[in-house]
């Protein structure tokens, strides 16, 4: 499984930039939530497999101490160098079932758009191990592609259809990672009987995009990123056609698109 982990990481090398240019902030909702179930502030904040730190900095102003752990060597690095001015902000080169921290330290345990490349026994276990009595797990993903223009989102679509059509002719792209099913995110939680209160919570957040930024939102796919690296030329026209009708459709107007969100949360 650790082999399994290792290659989850690497399928993040090359495209930190465009991840973090593309990929949204943290709600400002996600916060609220949170800190509704906590009922207090924290002391200490972990956000696990945490990118290049979108998800993470938004608590610097609310905890004592926050730690990002990721084990991808491009995602942490930029991480750290956007986080440079933020003294309670630390970021940890590691897995989700394996933190190192101790236990019962932590108040808020968080996984943006991370937990379905976790074990999830393995990083519930751990989760449960250093959340301190009362501390709030939450799991929260946002649908592909956001709500924008349905023109745009028919167009995202059909790429997406021919990545999943590649990634399961070449066994190179498709055996270059492990997935769990974000379905079946809410039962694991619950299954783990680590927590008291287990729930889902529903929401949307606004941002502005524009042409541009819609296609990178897809081209920070790693799904699309792994056929790319794997040199697979016939994605090639798809990526060709889906930027030509992206730009079509919304020339150089800024729009706004909303990001749908699904929180899963447990209580300990």
């Amino acid at each position: 499984m650790e082999n399994n982990l290792h290659i989850n990481a690497n399928r993040f090398l090359g495209f930190a930039n465009v991840y973090d240019n593309a990929r949204p902030k943290c709600p400002e909702k996600v916060k609220e939530i949170l800190l509704k179930y906590l009922g207090k502030s924290p002391s200490v904040v972990v956000d696990l497999g945490c990118g290049t730190g979108l998800s993470t900095t938004i608590w610097s102003e609310v905890s004592n101490k926050i730690i990002g752990i990721e084990p991808s060597k491009d995602m942490i690095k930029l991480a750290i160098e956007k986080a440079s001015d933020l003294e309670n902000v630390n970021f940890v080169s590691g897995f989700s079932d394996n933190t190192g921290l101790e236990n019962s330290s932590v108040d808020i345990i968080t996984c943006s758009q991370s937990f379905h490349w976790m074990n999830p026994e393995t990083t519930l276990n751990e989760a449960s191990r250093i959340l301190k009595k009362g501390g709030v797990f939450a799991v929260y993903d946002c649908d592909w592609p956001p709500v924008c223009n349905w023109e745009a989102e028919f167009e995202y679509k059909k790429l997406f259809e021919k990545v999943t059509e590649i990634e399961s002719t070449y066994p190179n792209v498709k055996d270059s990672f492990i997935k769990w099913d974000k379905e079946n995110h809410l039962s694991n939680i619950e299954n783990s009987l680590n927590f008291r209160y287990v729930r889902e919570i529903v929401f949307s957040n606004t941002e502005i995009c524009n042409a541009q930024r819609f296609i990178e939102i897809a081209l920070s796919q790693g799904g699309l990123q792994s056929i790319i690296k794997s040199n697979k030329d016939e994605i090639n026209p798809f990526i060709l056609t889906f930027k030509e009708k992206i730009i079509d459709i919304f020339g150089a107007v800024e729009f706004k698109i909303d990001f749908c969100y699904r929180m899963r949360i447990g209580v300990k």
